[in-house]
């Protein structure tokens, strides 16, 4: 670390989408601030993912209000690259001031004095606010089932890039949420035999009666549902942007080759057992498509739409052998496995975060990204204030409520009493007074 200082306003600590968009927001209302980045712009869509992932969600709908992807048709879906790029181009649109290559080591607040010392690899910095955009995907979590001792190679999806960096052989995927389900068909189509392990998820439709799935949580105020329905906290959504996009069907992977399993439960000496509930998670994952399917129509038939019905949306494929009289237990020598794809998601790591606004199970305390310790923010994280939080779209109105809490507080910090405003000119009382006027 060099000896350089440094004083900012706001620090924000990473330039991906919550940061960027951070950044606008901060402009637009004036205040002074830096965004670090340890890598690139969006580097975790450029190399934190595999080569064909694309966005899940329509280019109308990821993407920010200020700009449009180039050269991309509304309804089509952006490959991992494009996004990074639509990214970059946001962040020159807006002169997001960042500087890349940096890494921010430790935060610690100031004693008897505002705001935070901030320890980075390219000096120190002080800041009276910190808004932390770094995200939910920071460390990709392997259960402890994994075995240490195993023969078989086991790689998080963080990891996986295609088909042909895998050995030959056949592959389990656990996980069946939208990474685990498009990485298991992507390798079933490259010729892999894959298990699929599949738990409790949510399975919406990617499109019905001419709108996208996007457009029916907008419409139908899902979006911005306030908090996870108890025993749905872990519940992963199985959806997809790939080849055009499509909705997720479990019977049909199943009908194309590939074989499902139930959640894993233990891997011992080779052998993989799984719980008895994968038709049971088959079942609730249906429930949930239809739900919204009736939603959709409801609202078609309240508003008065003119979209067309769509009958065959609810004819469901049979059960498929591996559903009806599912495995329990799996060698995987016998069964030719070679490769243990852990879909299993990702953790925080706070670790240099070193201030009061923890809850004992180290998660941020927060209200709407406003944390417990006055002049922290989080942003980017899932359910910060709805569902929509951890999207782009979503995390873009998210940094307008941080920046608009900042320049509140900045308005407050600035005010004066009687005696020490007859003490200014009265250019400058005009200026406490308009700060005050900020909403």
């Amino acid at each position: 670390m060099t000896n350089n200082k440094t004083a900012i306003d706001t620090l924000v600590v990473g330039a991906g989408q919550a940061g960027v968009a951070m950044s606008e927001h901060l402009s637009r209302l004036g205040v002074p601030h830096l965004v670090l980045e340890r890598n690139r712009i969006a580097e975790a869509w450029r190399t934190g993912r595999w080569d064909s992932l694309v966005a899940n969600g329509p280019a109308w709908h990821d993407r920010f209000p200020g700009l449009e992807f180039d050269g991309l048709e509304p309804d089509a879906f952006a490959a991992k690259d494009q996004v990074a790029e639509y990214f970059e181009a946001y962040a020159k649109k807006f002169n997001v001031p960042v500087r890349t290559g940096v890494e921010v080591t430790k935060v610690q607040r100031n004693a008897g004095r505002p705001g935070f010392t901030v320890e980075t690899s390219e000096g120190v910095i002080e800041a009276k606010n910190v808004v932390v955009a770094t995200g939910p995907f920071q460390r990709p979590v392997i259960p402890a089932i994994a075995p240490a001792d195993s023969k078989v190679c086991q790689i998080h999806s963080a990891e996986y890039r295609n088909p042909q960096q895998l050995a030959e052989g056949a592959v389990l995927v656990v996980g069946a949420g939208s990474s685990g389900v498009q990485i298991a068909d992507e390798l079933q189509r490259a010729g892999k035999q894959v298990y699929l392990s599949v738990g409790a998820h949510d399975r919406p439709p990617r499109a019905y009666r001419n709108r996208d799935f996007c457009w029916w949580l907008g419409v139908l105020g899902l979006w911005d549902a306030e908090g996870v329905q108890p025993g749905k906290e872990h519940v992963t959504i199985a959806v997809s942007g790939a080849r055009g996009g499509h909705t997720v069907d479990f019977r049909r992977l199943a009908q194309q080759g590939m074989t499902l399993v139930g959640l894993t439960k233990a891997i011992n000496n080779g052998v993989v057992s799984f719980e008895s509930n994968l038709a049971e998670n088959i079942a609730r994952g249906d429930e949930n498509y239809l739900a919204l399917l009736d939603a959709a129509d409801a609202y078609i038939a309240s508003n008065g739409l003119d979209l067309p019905p769509e009958p065959e949306a609810r004819i469901m494929l049979p059960d498929p052998e591996c559903i009806s009289n599912p495995i329990l237990e799996l060698d995987l020598a016998k069964a030719g496995i070679t490769t243990i794809i852990w879909a299993t998601g990702y953790s925080v790591d706070y670790a240099w975060l070193q201030v009061n606004a923890f809850k004992a199970d180290g998660k941020p305390q927060h209200q709407r990204g406003v944390s417990s310790e006055p002049g922290i923010y989080f942003v980017g994280l899932p359910w910060l204030a709805r569902r929509g939080s951890a999207f782009i779209w979503g995390v873009w109105h998210d940094a307008r409520h941080i920046a608009e809490h900042i320049i509140k507080q900045r308005a407050y910090f600035d005010y004066r009493d009687a005696s020490q405003r007859q003490a200014k000119t009265p250019e400058t009382n005009l200026q406490s007074a308009s700060l005050m006027e900020v909403r």
